[in-house]
């Protein structure tokens, strides 16, 4: 397919094209079928030279005619000039509400392509008012330094370039090389926390405040990932060189507060609680052995971790 280099896509192609280099091992991408997805298709299709790019379409089942959308994307796809195109349906097992299971029964599919691919790197589509959008559910919910940093630009093989580009460039690439798109009626239905944020409040805030809150939103996110990153960093340390089932408390009540609550998750986590299963109350009940000790009893976490200070120490058992 021939395609103009206009000013939407030229975007796109220069935010992608430091993923792709002549290599052995190829580049994987999800596909929605969305304007994002769609956008970035076409990027990088365009920029591949030698690297072998396939895209990975996921049917989560969740939606009436599902499996047409799943069909049409691929045919999609294989009208940009793509030969290989891998899919998948999900199974997804509701638990903590639709947005975050369907999220993790795509990953799940999305590490098994990577087992079976050995990507260099397996792109994201996610843009700049997603990130935004994080970043005001992240303060909805009292997040810390850490959530409130958004997405990264890359998580180990995952990647997602279009973090500084705009649904609305990535909708005019789509225009820009004539590619239909779908959309998503979830991403209008206001039962959903995230589209009340995208079409409720960062209107209302960009219409009291001014434009550019999105960018600005971008801009703070990135300013937090580099102050967590450098807290994470210090705590890290600490932590590599300490006994992390029998902490010195005054060693910990030398450390400024936010290394201490991270050191504190650090050995909770090693002791066996769940990964992801710690909340903001648990730290705090953790470190309150530290900072408001008035011989309280021994705090029960996830995991059955437990910690009881003693004699000057912070001890954690499983028993």
């Amino acid at each position: 397919m021939k395609i103009e280099n206009t000013p939407a896509l030229w975007q796109i192609r220069k935010a992608v094209k430091p993923w792709l280099s002549d290599s052995a091992q190829p580049v994987l991408f999800g596909c929605s079928g969305g304007a994002d997805s769609m956008a970035l298709a076409v990027a990088l299709f365009i920029e591949r030279s030698n690297t072998k790019v396939i895209p990975i379409v996921i049917d989560h089942g969740l939606q009436e005619g599902s499996a047409q959308i799943t069909s049409q994307t691929i045919e999609r796809l294989k009208q940009i000039g793509f030969t290989q195109v891998e899919s998948a349906r999900a199974q997804v097992t509701m638990t903590d509400g639709l947005e975050a299971s369907a999220r993790r029964a795509r990953y799940q599919l999305f590490n098994q392509f990577i087992e079976t691919y050995q990507p260099k790197y397996f792109l994201l589509a996610h843009t700049l008012n997603d990130q935004a959008e994080n970043v005001l559910l992240g303060l909805a919910r009292g997040s810390g330094a850490r959530s409130l940093s958004g997405m990264a630009v890359k998580n180990n093989v995952f990647v997602r370039p279009l973090l500084k580009i705009s649904r609305e460039v990535t909708t005019a690439a789509c225009s820009e090389a004539s590619i239909e798109i779908w959309s998503d009626p979830h991403n209008e239905d206001l039962r959903f926390t995230r589209v009340r944020v995208r079409k409720n409040l960062l209107p209302i805030i960009e219409d009291n405040l001014g434009p550019g809150i999105t960018e600005a939103l971008v801009r703070s996110a990135d300013l937090l990932r580099d102050d967590a990153d450098a807290l994470d960093g210090f705590a890290a340390e600490y932590f590599n060189q300490a006994d992390s089932f029998n902490l010195d408390v005054k060693e910990l009540e030398r450390l400024p507060k936010a290394i201490t609550t991270r050191v504190l998750r650090l050995a909770i986590y090693k002791a066996g609680a769940p990964a992801g299963s710690l909340t903001a109350e648990h730290i705090a009940a953790a470190q309150a052995l530290i900072s408001d000790w008035h011989g309280q009893k021994e705090v029960s976490l996830p995991g059955n971790v437990k910690l009881l200070r003693n004699s000057g120490r912070i001890t954690l058992s499983t028993q």
